[in-house]
């Protein structure tokens, strides 16, 4: 072999061994867990629109069931 594929193996072996010998260090901080608040608006004036809607049905099925004869 000649000399320089000798000082191109160590070479190449002193690359590869300083590359083994680095290390990471890894942390973990705390996590903060905050409470959550949602604030939901429910539309109660729909909501009392469509029971008066339906409520007009209903009374007419209560109404049919009490008098089939439709009288």
């Amino acid at each position: 072999m000649s000399k320089s594929v000798i000082i191109l193996m160590i070479t190449a072996y002193l690359s590869l061994m300083s590359a083994c010998q680095t290390y990471h260090k890894v942390t973990l901080e705390p996590v903060e867990i905050k409470p959550i608040h949602i604030t939901i608006d429910v539309n109660v004036k729909i909501d009392r629109a469509l029971d008066d809607f339906f409520g007009d049905i209903d009374n007419a099925a209560d109404k049919a069931k009490t008098n089939p004869s439709g009288k």
